[in-house]
């Protein structure tokens, strides 16, 4: 029987024989994780109203995926899969206890989380090098504006207020993917 999403599918295999205990599992069937969609709404005035229903994410080794899981097409999972797939890496190499507290606290949990911005922009290097593959340079460029939001505004606590910033490391990041390719 063929894949029903060959590039995601696939992938996934990888990340299991990568991460043997990976599984991907829906969050509304877990208390953990309508418990987190509580705490971020409160924690950021509703900015964050969303996880449940849109949100991605890896923890204890594990992808809790949202309700939009089941609409989005193989393309997206597998853009999706690769930038979770750098958050499993990095657990395996800073540990459970370190990733968190990396996530959660330098400088702070919310407004200046430098930490998490680190983890993060790790892992949408990886989001853009799939969006080139998959799709092309273009529709990498095309994700600024949704990626500098994701830093910048309420989706992960404005864990890096300075758009500036944000938009000098994209920059940055647009043009390795320009080498990479020959450009």
């Amino acid at each position: 029987m063929p894949d029903r999403y060959p590039l995601s599918d696939a992938l996934t295999r990888e990340i299991v024989a990568e991460f043997p205990s990976f599984a991907i599992v829906d969050k509304r069937e877990s208390a953990l994780q309508r418990a987190i969609h509580v705490a971020l709404s409160v924690v950021t005035l509703g900015g964050q109203r969303s996880y449940l229903t849109k949100y991605h994410t890896v923890l204890f080794g594990k992808l809790w995926v949202p309700d939009a899981w089941g609409e989005e097409d193989d393309e997206d999972r597998f853009i999706l899969l690769r930038h979770e797939r750098v958050h499993l890496r990095q657990r395996k190499r800073l540990g459970d206890v370190v990733m968190a507290f990396v996530y959660l606290v330098p400088f702070f949990p919310l407004g200046l989380a430098y930490g998490r911005a680190r983890i993060e922009w790790e892992a949408y290097v990886e989001t853009l090098r799939a969006t080139c593959e998959v799709r092309g340079l273009a529709a990498a460029e095309a994700l600024r504006p949704h990626i500098v939001g994701r830093f910048t505004g309420p989706d992960y606590g404005w864990m890096w207020p300075f758009p500036s910033q944000v938009h000098r490391w994209f920059d940055e990041a647009i043009a390795d993917l320009r080498a990479e390719q020959g450009d």
